[in-house]
């Protein structure tokens, strides 16, 4: 009988997910997977991860599923072919390493957690030696002008030339299996526009499950002022300098009624130029209270800062693909102001989750935190809307659709 994406009692036999990168969600997310396999006896899970994450994994495997449940660490060797650069090095580094391990484990299955970097190898009609292989496709643009206002650039023309191309080419891959989308809305363009479409899901990106603030935690925002938070690791992407750029063009009588907190380990690449950004601000805005805290939180810590503010950023440099902190503010009852560009920017006005600008320009950004200041951020914010939007997004579902193959 075919797979169905309802039909969660189908399991593996053994299946060996392959993730080789340790940063961002990847911990969380193979910790829903253990979760999920240890309670389906059914499930022989095999992962395949950095050192860095073997440990908290290993923790992660309860009593009842050691030997049911296995972690194997890459080499340092591995890690560094997986990581080469070019790109396209990288990329059939992956796959080989996938094929030994799927090979020396016995495993029947091979899940990439990252499948987009995949793309060029599978294209190429390269296999698993008779195994089957899916994965998670983050990042599809080739249908952004399906779902909102799209100018794309040169570059980004370019771009979603060569990743039509490559859906086309590895979807007719007969070693792949399924491909399971995190933006909802390209399953649909994949079934009218590629052959083999119909091998595309979609798949819930999974929110964070609420965690309990600290007890007796006291707010770290000034209580007469709005709280605005931009938390994560604070790449250049996720827009902490057009945010400064921002406060910048405040009018004095709105920064002077607000709060900003960026929390999260700050991109080496970009701590000295952050950094002059904000002694700029701060002489330009005396009246404005802004603090950077450049460490990894815990997920409490974080938890505790959500619920603490009165908006979440989500400024992202016309990103491409889903981002978890619409879920984390969902889930709190926070609005969010975040790109208008691609899936962020329609999920954003779809769910009511906030409000959605040019985030590339900081005077639409600036105009935007006006906007929530003086009129108040819950106007532009749907709390049940935004609950329904998370509601779908569970560990479980994520989790069964994964280990469903």
């Amino acid at each position: 009988m075919p797979w169905s994406p309802d039909d969660d009692a189908v399991g593996p036999r053994k299946v060996l997910v392959f993730e080789s990168d340790a940063e961002g969600h990847s911990l969380e997310w193979l910790e829903h997977l253990v979760v999920f396999a240890a309670a389906r006896p059914d499930i022989e899970l095999v992962l395949v991860v950095p050192e860095l994450l073997r440990a908290p994994l290993e923790r992660a495997v309860p009593l009842t599923a050691l030997g049911r449940i296995r972690v194997t660490a890459l080499t340092a060797g591995e890690r560094k072919l997986c990581a080469m650069r070019p790109l396209a090095l990288a990329s059939l580094a992956r796959w080989w390493t996938m094929r030994r391990y799927l090979r020396a484990s016995g495993s029947t299955h091979g899940f990439f957690l990252c499948l987009d970097l995949l793309s060029l190898p599978l294209a190429l009609g390269l296999g698993a030696g008779g195994k089957g292989l899916s994965g998670i496709l983050f990042r599809p643009s080739v249908h952004y002008r399906d779902i909102g206002p799209y100018v794309p650039s040169r570059g980004e023309r370019l771009r979603d030339l060569r990743k039509g191309m490559l859906y086309r080419a590895m979807l007719r891959n007969k070693a792949l299996r399924r491909v399971l989308s995190l933006d909802p809305f390209f399953p649909a363009h994949a079934r009218t526009h590629y052959r083999g479409g119909e091998k595309v899901f979609a798949l819930p990106d999974p929110a964070h499950p609420k965690v309990d603030a600290p007890a007796n935690d006291q707010s770290v925002f000034p209580a007469d002022r709005i709280g605005f938070l931009l938390f994560g690791y604070l790449a250049e992407r996720k827009g902490p300098l057009a945010v400064l750029d921002a406060l910048r063009a405040l009018p004095p009588e709105v920064a002077d009624r607000m709060a900003v907190l960026f929390a999260g380990r700050v991109d080496p690449a970009l701590r000295s130029e952050l950094e002059r950004r904000r002694l700029v601000v701060e002489r330009e805005r005396p009246g404005l209270w802004l603090r950077i805290d450049d460490r990894r939180l815990e997920r409490g810590e974080l938890t505790a800062l959500v619920r603490q503010s009165d908006v979440v950023l989500a400024p992202y440099q016309r990103f491409v693909g889903s981002s978890g902190v619409l879920l984390w503010a969902a889930l709190n009852g926070r609005p969010v102001l975040a790109q208008d560009y691609g899936l962020v920017g329609r999920l954003t006005r779809e769910h009511k989750l906030g409000l959605s600008v040019d985030a590339c320009a900081p005077s639409e950004i600036a105009r935007a935190i006006g906007l929530m200041v003086t009129e108040g951020p819950r106007q532009f914010f749907d709390a049940q809307a935004a609950l329904r939007f998370a509601a779908a997004q569970t560990p479980g579902r994520f989790a069964s659709l994964v280990l469903s193959v």
